[in-house]
């Protein structure tokens, strides 16, 4: 596996597309500080870290529409791969489905959305786009 984030996105498009309602990954920093934001903006229900002998995994519980079944994610695409980094400075913060959908980097002040870059005034590493 040459990219680790690229296997946490299609992990959570799969489980999506599958109609799971939790997924385990591989536990990483960048991948729990990802789920975070996941989190708290409302694409996932909740999240837990366990903690195992051989390594850590993410336990994520999937959010659907509770009428429609449909899942809260529609779309999650991985932008900067190892091969080609994409980055953004705050002038060119990228806007995703004007602005109803998210961005993630990674910056100086951490893991955050591309609201709070243009909030801190700091650019990044575009990681994916989540709407």
């Amino acid at each position: 596996m040459t990219d680790p984030i690229a296997d946490y996105l299609t992990r959570i498009r799969n489980a999506y597309l599958a109609g799971k309602k939790v997924v385990e990954i591989p536990s990483s920093n960048m991948k729990a500080e990802i789920t975070r934001i996941l989190c708290e903006k409302g694409y996932i229900l909740s999240y837990k870290i366990v903690e195992g002998t051989p390594f850590n995994t993410i336990k994520i519980a999937l959010k659907y529409h509770p009428e429609t079944k449909t899942p809260a994610i529609k779309s999650i695409v991985r932008v900067s791969s190892p091969g080609l980094r994409r980055y953004a400075d705050v002038k060119n913060m990228p806007r995703v489905l004007n602005g109803l959908g998210i961005a993630i980097l990674t910056t100086s002040k951490g893991v955050i959305t591309d609201k709070e870059a243009k909030e801190l005034n700091v650019g990044g590493e575009v990681i994916c786009y989540v709407c």
